[in-house]
Parts: structure tokens; sequence; C-alpha cells
């Protein structure tokens, strides 16, 4: 992991780097569930968790002009010392939301079952991270699209994010060793996979409203999805 970060696998590294200084391009969705639902903050400290929800709501609500210390405390309720306190300010508070959104990406992830297909498991991993993307659009625009553009996520934020690219490579390892896909760099097949699939998630998610008029859309993107990552996986072979 350590190689991951310092630029020994440098395609790793500079695709992470390109991806945290796209441009932004928040969108407000009212369909992004509480950064903190489910099972992964099950003992957590219930007033970090009411600022860090506070501060999703806030993103989600208002974009990041909304986003203050202040407003994050009188949200959830509290004084501006509990931010300060258990974040150290309003970066560290980002840093939670980034860093959380990308173990939510890895979960979200790891319910593609393993099968005796790998190649069926990579495709099921592409479609549970363009679920995510559409359900959790708040936490997908931090994660990716810099909303807030002097945040920069610190060394620890940015080793959870790698660790969401990490699980991908390891199911592209398990392709290689069963005979699936040939033998090569799985961090860079996976890295290429990766790219794919934000890449059709962008296009899934700018196009979502073009037909708010009630016109079907003219995109099956799950269909789109299967062919574009068949013909990435056919070139690995």
């Amino acid at each position: 992991m350590a190689g991951l970060l310092t630029g020994e696998n440098t395609v790793i590294t500079l695709l992470l780097m390109t991806v945290l200084s796209w441009p932004a391009r928040f969108r407000h969705m009212t369909n992004d569930t509480p950064l903190l639902s489910g099972p992964s903050t099950a003992g957590s400290d219930p007033t970090r968790a009411a600022l860090l929800d506070a501060a999703h709501a806030l993103l989600s609500a208002g974009g990041p002009e909304a986003l203050t210390v202040r407003a994050i405390a009188t949200r959830a309720g509290m004084s501006t010392m509990n931010v300060y306190s258990r974040f150290g300010g309003k970066d560290g508070v980002l840093d939670e939301l980034f860093s959380h959104g990308f173990r939510q990406l890895a979960e979200q992830m790891r319910r593609a079952p393993t099968t005796a297909d790998p190649l069926a498991d990579l495709r099921r991993c592409g479609h549970e991270y363009r679920r995510f993307a559409r359900e959790r659009a708040t936490t997908y625009s931090l994660m990716f699209e810099r909303p807030v553009p002097e945040y920069r996520p610190s060394l620890a934020a940015r080793t959870v994010a790698m660790d969401a690219l990490v699980l991908l490579a390891e199911r592209v390892e398990r392709a290689m060793a069963e005979g699936a896909l040939r033998r090569g760099d799985p961090f860079v097949a996976a890295s290429a996979l990766w790219s794919l699939v934000h890449g059709l998630a962008s296009l899934e998610a700018a196009t979502a409203h073009d037909h708010d008029d009630g016109e079907p859309s003219p995109f099956e993107w799950d269909d789109i999805a299967d062919v574009a990552v068949d013909g990435l996986l056919a070139g690995l072979r």
C-alpha cells in the first residue's frame, strides 16, 4: 500500500491525483441517503455522527458555500467547540466525509458476490459502483468532483480512497490467476476498469434529468455498461 502512495505504482497515484483535481460540478440531489446510515456506524460517537450528518445535509442542500463550522454546529444543535474538538475544523469534517464515502463505496462493491465466474463478478462490481454514484450523489461529488475547491484530502484520507481500488484490483488479480484475464499488473487493469466505470457513472448522472418532461431516456445504462466493460475485459484477455 505504501508503494501506491509514494510513486512505485505511478499509474494508480496519477489516476487518483487526476480524479481529485477535476473541476467542481456539484449537483444538488435530494435522493442522497444520509451519509452515516447503515451498519458501519454502529457504536460510533453520536455527537461526531450528528455533526457529520449535519455537514452532509448542508452540502446536499446548499452546496459548498453553506458549509461552515458555525453552520455545521447550528444544524446539529451544538456549539462550534464540538466541531473543533472532534475534527479540528472544517477540513477535518470534510476529511471524514471523504474517507467515509470511500469506505461506503468499498462496502457497496463488496455486495457484488464472488461466484465461479470472475469476469461476471467484475461486471457486478461496476454495477454496484454506478449504483453508489446514483444513490449517494452528494457523497460521490465530494469524493470525485471537489465541490469545496480549497479542500485537499489528507494522506490518511487518500489511503482510505486507495483501499477501494485495492479491493477492485484483488478481484482483477483473481481473474488473472484463474486464467480469465491474461497475466499483468492487476492495479493497471483495475485502474482502467475504474476509469471506464467512473466515466459511465458521470455520463449517467449528467443525463439523468434530460428527460424530466416524461419522454423516455434513449440510454439503457445497464446495457451500455455491460457492452463497455465487456469490451475492456476482452482487451485484457
